[in-house]
């Protein structure tokens, strides 16, 4: 019997091989008996199937417990890839763990928010890394990879890069437990009164998201869907020229641009095909409306 596979657009997708597992001994019994090609999944928040049969086996882990140790201003938490994002950022909340709050609500689970490198308001989940644990497929066997090893950029990874080869089991991260902010990002400020807590910023970023994007559970939606792409210096300056109100902001090698504006200027937002379309309230995200298919 085909199982579906959970996603937040919605669109019909099932697997005739799914597997879940809470550790590598576990993981490595599935890989044994599974077809290829394979298919790691978290909360299904980033996924977009081009058909609703999918090929080969498809695998999600379900280990959502978390230990913490102490150190010299900071802890240490080492996370299942199988827990919710936004239930770790809450556990961090509920226990003053400074670093994740600017990250509250984002969708999906632990082990993909390290492969995709999600971020907002300023902050991204790779500098909060310290440690990510996988099973490496082609080698057979777990490994550890630590910050300078993970290739942590814009929304990308070397668990991104290489394909399916990892897959995540836990993730450790490093939070501060020294009250520290970061507020410079929008007008996530100006929505916090009087002086900043974790659990005021959660709530300003919870707040400033649900005015923005819609619900899973009533539209479907992947979040924003295209990334912010990063020009030369040269490039900027020339559209820049041409266009002296254009959103941009520093990044590494070059200049980021707002593919929210770049939508909206090429006259885009609200596009729709069948019941697939644009949202009306923000330019970076995609919806479905209905029963759109894939093709839409």
């Amino acid at each position: 019997m085909p199982v579906r596979i959970p996603n937040t657009l919605g669109l019909d997708a099932f697997a005739d091989n799914y597997f879940e597992y809470d550790g590598a001994e576990q993981l490595a019994a599935c890989l044994a008996a599974a077809p290829k090609p394979w298919l790691p999944v978290g909360g299904g928040s980033n996924l977009l199937f081009s058909k609703p049969a999918v090929e080969g086996s498809v695998f999600h882990c379900t280990d959502a417990g978390w230990e913490a140790s102490r150190g010299n201003g900071y802890v240490r938490v080492r996370v299942g890839a199988g827990m919710v994002w936004d239930d770790f950022v809450k556990l961090c909340v509920d226990n003053e763990w400074y670093g994740a709050e600017n990250l509250s609500l984002i969708p999906g689970d632990v082990g993909a928010a390290a492969v995709q490198n999600i971020g907002a308001y300023g902050a991204e989940a790779g500098s909060l890394v310290s440690s990510v644990e996988v099973y490496d497929t082609v080698e057979g066997l777990p490994r550890v990879f630590f910050p300078d090893e993970c290739e942590y950029a814009y929304r990308s990874s070397i668990f991104k890069k290489s394909g399916k080869r990892y897959f995540v089991l836990k993730v450790v991260f490093k939070l501060s437990l020294v009250p520290s902010f970061s507020l410079n990002y929008g007008n996530l400020a100006a929505n916090i009164e009087g002086e900043p807590t974790l659990q005021k910023v959660r709530d300003a970023v919870i707040a400033t998201r649900q005015s923005k994007l819609p619900d899973p559970e009533v539209i479907g939606s992947a979040g924003s869907f295209f990334m912010n792409p990063v020009v030369s210096e040269e490039v900027f300056t020339e559209l820049q020229a041409r266009y002296p109100d254009m959103p941009h902001y520093p990044a590494a090698g070059g200049v980021k641009l707002s593919a929210g504006w770049l939508i909206e200027r090429s006259g885009c937002k609200s596009m729709t095909v069948g019941d697939a379309g644009v949202y009306e309230k923000h330019a970076l995200i995609l919806v479905n409306r209905g029963h759109a298919a894939a093709a839409d």
